[in-house]
């Protein structure tokens, strides 16, 4: 079984979080399996949603997959050392995922060596005030780090995940069934080719 952290802070997008979760879950018969992992043993969203975490902190540690969302509250995450300091992550051996203004944390913990990054609007000029590249796509990757940007690109790092743990049939199973009616061809192939794009870029 994959395990993956989707890690909640106060203060949080519900669309980075419940996305990621909802369409990897749908992969659990075949392996791949998301908890809403979170600092505290409850966080509220930016929109006032309290949501009870599935997960503790340190189960980053050891989680195949970590995807690391966004939220109001973001500066307050990557000054918090303590914090941050929980966030014990190792890209040669975990995949690592950020949503939007999560690009800040993976800058914060000093993952992206000098890779350039997918944010949203918003995040854009803090995360450039981090000496780090924005690109304006909704989806980079390099190796086992991924960027998303765009409240619903968190669909993109959720086909990455499942692309690199299961392959892209379980992407076509997913995506095909949760996408609009009259649109499944065209959603698969979408989260497809953007995934795709992101990473054919860095080769």
């Amino acid at each position: 079984m994959h395990q993956v952290a989707v890690v909640t802070f106060d203060g949080f997008n519900e669309l980075d979080s419940f996305i990621a979760s909802a369409l990897i879950n749908r992969c659990r018969k075949d392996g791949l399996e998301a908890f809403i992992t979170t600092p505290t043993p409850a966080v509220t969203s930016m929109n006032g949603v309290e949501v009870t975490g599935q997960r503790p902190m340190e189960f980053v540690t050891e989680a195949d997959v970590v995807l690391i969302g966004s939220g109001v509250k973001a500066h307050e995450v990557v000054a918090d050392d303590r914090l941050i300091s929980r966030l014990s992550l190792d890209p040669s051996r975990q995949l690592i995922g950020a949503q939007c203004s999560g690009a800040l944390v993976l800058a914060r913990l000093g993952l992206l060596n000098g890779m350039p990054v997918s944010t949203d609007v918003r995040s854009r000029p803090f995360v450039e005030a981090c000496d780090v590249t924005v690109l304006d796509t909704p989806f980079h990757a390099e190796g086992n780090i991924a960027t998303a940007g765009g409240c619903l690109a968190s669909q993109y790092l959720a086909t990455w995940v499942m692309t690199r743990t299961l392959g892209k049939d379980a992407v076509r199973d997913v995506l095909g069934y949760v996408a609009p009616v009259g649109e499944s061809q065209e959603t698969v192939e979408r989260a497809l080719r953007a995934v795709h794009a992101g990473e054919v870029a860095v080769r």
